[in-house]
């Protein structure tokens, strides 16, 4: 393995050590980083910065995940988005980034180990495809693959190259409450998981944002470009299931979906709800897009992990470790 790989094996250890990252090729053991006393949540490598740039930045999540890759140690150095606003706004809040004129300029630039992208969603494997091809590494917003047919392909690649595609679970790997459910659930607190019932509720918030821009594009209205509301808002659900179940393999027993409140969006999803068997324990899962605009958050959801001597509830949208103390009930 030639210095440059070990350089990029070793950065991505440290980000999963400080964002929680799960990604899907093996990391290198033995890996030694500088830890700041004052901030013990953020990694500084001690040399051989990994350089990462952004490529569409369709959803807001991208500043999330830039932020979870600054944070372990990684350098913004490029960015490139067809959208002069959201171009401008996200050099607002990363100037050290350089805005660059195509995709091209980034994909051949050697310098560059990794590509972070929150595209539109029928979009970011093919553009993962092709990261991959170039030798790099690639790490997208949810949902990361929309067909069984991009699947497919991302799967061949990622076999052809030997780089990594990963997915930005955010619900599970930067929510302070689930990553505390995950270290209960590992020490036995709860026996064995027998079942995950997941309520994510989400808001529509079709207004207008501070950008003066709609704040649902066209896109987020077809299914055929954002993959349905279960392959879409549901793919955090279903990567809880495994994740606390332990399953490795699972199945659809019963699935529906809908759209009971906006007729004048004939492509657009608004409820989905699904049934889960696999062979680490049963899952159920709803999700919709009704939460109602009094209410003060994007969405009030609950995840419980059932075991065999207690349950967890996760309430996902406290924040605070009080809140989150509150929010976590075992009983065992």
């Amino acid at each position: 393995m030639n210095n440059q790989k070990k350089l990029r094996r070793q950065f991505l250890k440290d980000s999963v050590k400080a964002s929680g990252l799960m990604l899907m090729s093996p990391l290198l053991e033995n890996v030694k980083h500088l830890q700041s006393a004052e901030k013990p949540k953020e990694i500084i490598t001690a040399a051989g910065r990994i350089k990462f740039a952004v490529i569409n930045i369709d959803h807001p999540h991208i500043y999330g995940i830039t932020d979870a890759i600054k944070r372990g140690g990684g350098e913004l150095v490029a960015l490139y988005a067809a959208s002069p606003d959201l171009a401008a706004a996200f050099l607002k809040t990363y100037p050290e980034a350089k805005q660059v004129k195509s995709e091209k300029e980034i994909l051949e630039d050697p310098a560059i180990q990794l590509v972070l992208s929150s595209g539109i969603p029928d979009e970011r494997a093919p553009l993962g495809i092709r990261v991959m091809q170039h030798g790099k590494d690639y790490l997208t917003d949810k949902p990361g693959i929309i067909t069984l047919e991009q699947l497919a392909e991302v799967k061949k690649v990622q076999k052809e190259t030997n780089r990594i595609y990963s997915i930005m679970y955010s619900e599970r790997f930067e929510n302070k409450g689930t990553e505390k459910a995950s270290q209960l659930v590992r020490a036995g607190a709860i026996g064995q998981v027998i079942q995950t019932v997941n309520l994510a509720p989400h808001r529509i918030n079709n207004g207008v944002g501070k950008s003066g821009l709609a704040v649902r594009p066209d896109w987020f209205w077809d299914k055929h470009r954002f993959g349905g509301i279960l392959t879409d808002i549901g793919s955090h659900q279903f990567d809880q299931y495994l994740h606390f179940t332990g399953s490795t393999e699972a199945q659809v027993l019963m699935s529906q979906v809908g759209n009971f409140h906006h007729p004048d969006r004939p492509l657009f999803e608004d409820f989905g709800d699904v049934m889960l068997s696999g062979n680490g324990g049963t899952g159920y899962i709803r999700v919709d897009w009704f939460t109602p605009d009094g209410l003060d958050t994007w969405g009030d959801g609950r995840l419980t992990i059932l075991g065999t001597d207690g349950y967890i509830e996760v309430e996902r949208t406290r924040t605070s470790l009080r809140e989150i103390r509150a929010a976590i009930i075992c009983t065992w």
